[in-house]
């Protein structure tokens, strides 16, 4: 699959079941008022570095519209990577937020890597990271919770990215009413 292109359904359901398999993001689905799940997210930079990827968004199990996010960062940074991202809204109220159009992560927003064969840090706020992994269905996660009502997961899926820098991620959400 090109990195920004459109994620098959199937793509979807191995993403959610990577992460609800992976210690403690799976206890998230039984609990938060929905979430927002990104199959694969490319990332690369030398100097300056964006990322970009398309994802949906559920409510109580139901899939209720689109969502893109991207990011731009600056500061020392060199490579590529892919990565799948998931956000859980704790509430009503997070849910909303996130689906009032856009939505931004400031720079000091970040994410718990689950780590899958070889070690990977990926997060919202940079900094250093390299990483492969080895088997998305290893996944597993060490700590994790809510701040701000939102908690967020990544999984690496492949790649090398040394960075130093600094940036946030911006979300675009679209109504599945508006979709068709």
């Amino acid at each position: 699959m090109l990195v920004g292109a459109p994620a098959q359904a199937d793509e979807y359901s191995d993403t959610i079941n990577a992460f609800r398999n992976a210690g403690e993001s799976g206890k998230f689905f039984d609990t938060a008022y929905g979430y927002a799940v990104f199959p694969t997210i490319g990332k690369a930079g030398f100097v300056v570095g964006g990322a970009y990827g398309e994802g949906r968004v559920y409510a109580a199990g139901q899939y209720v519209g689109n969502a893109s996010m991207t990011q731009v960062t600056a500061g020392w940074q060199l490579g590529a990577q892919a990565f799948s991202q998931i956000i859980f809204f704790q509430n009503q109220t997070a849910y909303q937020e996130f689906t009032s159009g856009n939505f931004e992560f400031s720079a000091q927003a970040a994410a718990v890597a689950i780590t899958a064969g070889v070690s990977a840090d990926a997060s919202t706020t940079g900094g250093l990271a390299a990483g492969a992994s080895g088997g998305r269905n290893d996944a597993t996660t060490a700590h994790g919770g809510y701040r701000r009502g939102l908690a967020v997961f990544t999984i690496a899926r492949g790649g090398l990215m040394f960075e130093v820098s600094l940036g946030g991620q911006k979300f675009k959400y679209t109504p599945l009413a508006a979709v068709q």
